[in-house]
């Protein structure tokens, strides 16, 4: 007998944070559970996320070396909690997950403060702050890669590998072919550079195609997501140099994209990851050196290692560089193809799945659950608790 049952998912308001929060709803609600999620006001407006369930806004109080941050720091913290212990009191969670974020802190510790069972999921190879916060008191720490650094020792019997849970738009990619590829054929390169684009890229990608052989060179099409203020000098430079693209500061059908290109130069933000391991799609990737803990540079290891990428440090990401890089990749159809099949090999396609049977097995008794079932509460817009749709 399937027995409802209610999740909180809380999580910061970017889209490596996002995206594993909201595959992870659709899965708790298409096993009939009722699922809500906290963020923070970032959260609330990223597209195409958690659209089907309540969405509140609480305060991400962040605590930074600088002691001047402290006090209201710590005020939207304990803010936070107290919003967050409502919502409880009305919803009846029987596990709260956190993904990271400062948001995702006072959710966790107002579950932890009631009794209520809690779990993280780790989407990238270095835990973060505030999951490393929270390992000592969390029931399982969920993780994307094999290898996890700056986990406590104590918390290491917690851990259990699922992998990072993409949309199933990306999903269905798997049982695809890789894009046919002969040496005369168009040869499709998507560059991302996450959800703000990237200056980097805008500035060494155009250069590094031009360095290409000419027999190369007239092959490319170009999907590329700039920053605003970098999209009309990228354009010229196709342009100038006669190849063909489709420039955005956002790709809302990145799925759609994805399924075409034969090489994708990108971040190593940890969604990306995942998408194109769990696709199949071979890579040029350039870690972002100010990422914290330096985690991107952690993040590509297991990819590059089974031979479905090529890192390239940001210093060293030059347009000699990137040239020489392609040309390694892309003359060669069968080369591409193999890397293709490696990238595939380390994907985690069950990720969604794995995570949820976590996060079910960790709530109440089914009985127990079948005695306190309430109805949902909506997502407020006034009182004690603040809320706000996705």
């Amino acid at each position: 007998m399937s027995i409802t049952r209610h999740f909180i998912l809380a999580a910061g308001g970017t889209g490596g944070h996002m995206m594993p929060a909201s595959a992870l709803a659709d899965e708790l609600v298409a096993r009939g559970h009722s699922v809500a999620l906290i963020t923070d006001a970032r959260g609330a407006k990223i597209p195409g996320l958690c659209a089907d369930m309540d969405v509140h806004v609480i305060p991400a109080g962040r605590i930074t070396k600088n002691p001047m941050s402290w006090p209201g720091g710590a005020r939207a913290i304990l803010s936070g909690r107290r919003q967050s212990r409502a919502l409880y009191q009305d919803f009846a969670p029987c596990v709260v997950v956190g993904f990271g974020g400062y948001p995702a802190y006072p959710a966790l510790m107002a579950a932890h403060s009631l009794g209520i069972p809690t779990a993280v999921h780790e989407q990238n190879a270095v835990l973060g702050r505030v999951n490393r916060q929270v390992a000592g008191s969390v029931a399982a720490i969920a993780t994307a890669y094999p290898d996890i650094q700056r986990l406590p020792d104590h918390a290491r019997t917690k851990v259990h590998q699922v992998g990072n849970p993409v949309r199933a738009e990306v999903l269905a990619l798997r049982d695809l072919p890789f894009p046919a590829l002969d040496g005369e054929g168009i040869f499709r390169v998507l560059v991302t550079g996450g959800s703000q684009g990237a200056n980097i890229l805008s500035d060494v990608v155009p250069e590094g195609l031009s360095m290409l052989p000419p027999h190369f060179r007239s092959r490319l099409q170009v999907t590329q997501q700039c920053r605003a203020e970098d999209i009309d000098r990228v354009r010229a430079a196709y342009i100038g140099l006669g190849i063909p693209s489709d420039l955005a500061t956002y790709i809302p059908d990145m799925p759609e994209k994805l399924s075409w290109a034969h090489l994708v130069i990108a971040r190593a933000g940890a969604s990306t990851i995942a998408e194109l391991t769990c696709a199949g799609r071979p890579a040029i990737l350039i870690p972002l050196p100010s990422a914290m803990d330096n985690h991107q540079t952690h993040n590509v290891r297991e990819m590059v290692a089974a031979g479905g990428a090529r890192a390239i440090h940001q210093a060293d990401f030059t347009p000699v560089e990137l040239a020489k890089q392609m040309q390694k990749l892309g003359l060669e159809p069968a080369a591409l193809a193999n890397a293709a099949a490696r990238a595939r090999s380390v994907g985690r396609p069950h990720a969604t799945r794995d995570l949820a049977d976590l996060v079910e097995s960790l709530g109440r008794t089914p009985v127990m659950d079948g005695i306190e079932v309430r109805k949902p509460v909506r997502a407020r817009t006034t009182g004690a608790f603040a809320g706000a749709r996705a």
